[in-house]
């Protein structure tokens, strides 16, 4: 855990939300390992209606997600991300009694929206809780072990994907319950947060639906955010049809970006001073995405298993570099455009990029990159730069009209 919160080490608050975030973490990492084995092979589920029930989970947790923060703005953001801890975890639990798709759709909406809800209040636990200066840099730590938590559960999910049985996949969702049992536990101990004042009349209570410009910004993080199945979706299936790598190629380079992310991106946070200084750092990443990219197309050009290995390692580098960069970049955005007042309900729907990218990513990079090779991977690089660069405008426009519906 030292090695997770660096130096200087954050406040008791940054502490217990990263405490929180790893105690989640680490049954998410298991759950997300096995899980679908579970629903296919146990609960007797067809992998097309797994999909599609997951598919509508998460498209359900990213429009909860908005008016769950707007809840907790008006309610108290520390009761609220309590409440969805505990509602998280049930619905974890409820998936072992699903063995019908109409039920597993209905878990599945409940599990995505508290789940999209719970980022979202914590996000707002930050923003409330957190010294403007240090904000980022806090952030950093809970994405540092949020990612050692999912690294080491999805190990423990390993275990119960060898062993294969009911039992073994019990274990791992009581597990992941447990561990955000744990994390209302944590967040419980945190300060209270005042509540926000009713709306005046005439004001909007969902007043970011109608913040084009924050809109604006959060399309621009979606975009980036391509970048998440990029590793997980594109580059195991550009692997495996399109270089002579081996196979354990995905293993390294997922194994590598978990590492470089746990050991340099409080670092690379902690370079942030201002806004401007945010959105440069989103412009750079662009640019690093689209290096990436370059590179990633390159390893189809040689024959050697090594030379495209080393390829794919390098790009790898650039890749997570670039992540660094724009996820650092994105988080001081987010929060410094948003209102005190309504952290929630904004967070809520600046997550929304996630579920977007989640969702729209894998079949988008699976034809633009498996479908049209070098093109597709240069297109996707292009999309990237592109983003980067108009974050800055966007960021200067969200600005310029702050305080305004």
């Amino acid at each position: 855990m030292t090695l997770l919160l660096d130096r200087p080490a954050p406040a008791r608050p940054g502490r217990l939300l990263a405490a929180a975030q790893l105690a989640g973490s680490l049954g998410d990492g298991a759950f997300l390992t096995c899980s679908v084995l579970f629903f296919t092979r146990i609960a007797g589920l067809t992998p097309a209606q797994v999909g599609l029930g997951l598919t509508l989970g998460w498209a359900v947790g990213s429009v909860a997600g908005v008016p769950l923060g707007h809840l907790a703005d008006r309610h108290g953001a520390r009761g609220s991300a309590v409440l969805l801890a505990l509602a998280t975890g049930a619905s974890i639990l409820a998936f072992l009694f699903v063995r019908t798709p109409v039920p597993f759709v209905v878990a599945a909406c409940v599990y995505g929206s508290c789940q999209t809800g719970l980022a979202a209040v914590r996000q707002a636990l930050l923003a409330a809780l957190a010294d403007p200066r240090h904000r980022t840099r806090i952030r950093a730590h809970l994405q540092s072990a949020g990612n050692a938590g999912l690294a080491v559960g999805a190990g423990l999910g390993g275990l119960a994907l060898s062993a294969d049985t009911a039992s073994a996949y019990l274990t791992v969702f009581v597990f992941d319950a447990a561990g955000f049992a744990v994390t209302a536990v944590l967040l419980s101990r945190l300060p209270v947060v005042p509540r926000s004042a009713s709306p005046r009349t005439g004001e909007p209570k969902l007043a970011v639906l109608r913040d084009r410009p924050y809109a604006l910004v959060t399309l621009l993080n979606a975009i980036l955010l391509l970048r998440m199945p990029l590793l997980s979706v594109a580059i195991p299936l550009w692997i495996a049809e399109r270089t002579a790598a081996p196979g354990w190629t995905v293993s390294a380079l997922f194994v590598l970006n978990t590492v470089v992310v746990v050991l340099l991106q409080v670092r690379v946070a902690g370079r942030l001073a201002s806004i401007g200084a945010a959105a440069r750092m989103v412009r750079h990443s662009g640019v690093l995405l689209l290096a990436s990219c370059v590179a990633f197309a390159l390893s189809a050009s040689g024959t050697s298993p090594w030379t495209a290995f080393t390829v794919l390692v390098a790009g790898a580098l650039v890749q997570v570099l670039g992540e660094m960069l724009q996820s650092a970049g994105t988080w001081e955005i987010g929060f410094a455009l948003a209102p005190a007042a309504k952290q929630g309900q904004y967070q809520g729907f600046f997550g929304t990029g996630v579920s977007v990218a989640r969702a729209v990513g894998p079949a988008l990079l699976s034809t633009t990159v498996i479908g049209w090779g070098t093109p597709g991977w240069l297109l996707l690089g292009a999309l990237f730069l592109t983003a980067g660069y108009a974050m800055g405008p966007a960021v200067r426009w969200a600005q310029a009209t702050a305080g305004t519906p």
